[in-house]
């Protein structure tokens, strides 16, 4: 049986990150330790664990880091969970808004390239005619 209170090389291990990614979101205020001990030491428990595999989870729906810190704690307080899911719906509709908007343009940016390509073409083929 696992441990419910761990050094970070064994959440780490466990959530598959380094220490230094652990003590990056401490600094940013995405994690905290669950407690310290007079040496020093920083020990975590399980809702640690379930904190990094839960930033894990929204980074690969494609959030920030800052979007998450916008949200993760939604997660830990709401036992269902719907208050951050409501907020990462709400995230991940306006970045298709965005992605929308940022496809229309390269489309309109790839139709002026064709016709430019095109206008070249017969100028060049016009000139080598005359």
């Amino acid at each position: 049986m696992q441990s419910s209170r761990m050094q970070i090389g064994e959440l780490a291990a466990r959530a598959g990150v380094s220490h230094r990614t652990i003590h990056y979101y401490e600094r940013i205020g995405l994690f905290a330790p669950a407690e310290r001990e007079g040496a020093g030491y920083r020990y975590y428990d399980e809702t640690s664990l379930k904190r990094l595999e839960k930033i894990a989870v929204l980074k690969s729906l494609g959030l920030t880091l800052e979007e998450i810190a916008g949200v993760i704690d939604l997660y830990f307080s709401d036992g269902t969970g719907i208050r951050g899911k409501e907020k990462v719906l709400a995230l991940l509709e306006a970045q298709l808004t965005k992605t929308d908007a940022q496809l229309s343009e390269l489309t309109r940016f790839k139709n002026d390239l064709v016709a430019n390509i095109e206008r070249m073409t017969g100028l060049i083929a016009a000139a080598r005619k005359a």
